[in-house]
C-alpha cells in the first residue's frame, strides 16, 4: 500500500481512479478486466485463489503477516493483508482483510472478512472492492 501513495499521485487520487469517483482522473491504475468503474469484482476463478490466501493467512495466526497469491491460469496475483484485530462474532471469530488485485497491468484492492466457528476452519465471509471512506 505504501507503493501505491508514493507513486507521484496521491492515494486518494488512485483510489478516486479505480473506483468511479467524479474527481480528476489520472488513467494510471485502472479496474481490473470486465469491471466498470470498481463496482464488480474481478472473476470468480481469481477470488478462489485469494479466498485460499486468506484462509492460510488467518490460519497462521501472526500478527502484522501478509502472503502473496496467484491463479497460474489468468495471471492475476496479489497479497492478502489481515487488518486490524480479530473479534468475536456471536460464536464466532471473525478478522477483516484486504487483498489487493493485479492482472494484465491493472490494480485493485478489495477488502472482506473471514470468520471461524469454533470447530473448523477460516472462511471468507465477504469480499468486496475496497471503497476510499
Amino acid at each position: 500500500m505504501l507503493a501505491l501513495g508514493t507513486g507521484g499521485c496521491s492515494l486518494s487520487s488512485q483510489f478516486d481512479s479505480l473506483f468511479g469517483s467524479n474527481a480528476d482522473q489520472t488513467g494510471s491504475i485502472t479496474p481490473p478486466p470486465g469491471t466498470k468503474g470498481g463496482d464488480k469484482l474481478p472473476p470468480a476463478a481469481d477470488l478462489a485463489f485469494a479466498r485460499e490466501a486468506v484462509k492460510e493467512v488467518l490460519a497462521r495466526g501472526d500478527k502484522d503477516s501478509s502472503i502473496p497469491w496467484e491463479n497460474p491460469v489468468s495471471g492475476a496475483r496479489g497479497t492478502v493483508t489481515p487488518i486490524s484485530q480479530a473479534y468475536a462474532d456471536g460464536d464466532q471469530t471473525c478478522h477483516d482483510f484486504l487483498a489487493s488485485y493485479v492482472n494484465a497491468g491493472s490494480e485493485a484492492w478489495l477488502q472482506g472478512a473471514a470468520c471461524k466457528p469454533r470447530k473448523g476452519g477460516w472462511e471468507v465471509r465477504s469480499m468486496k472492492p475496497w471503497k476510499q471512506s
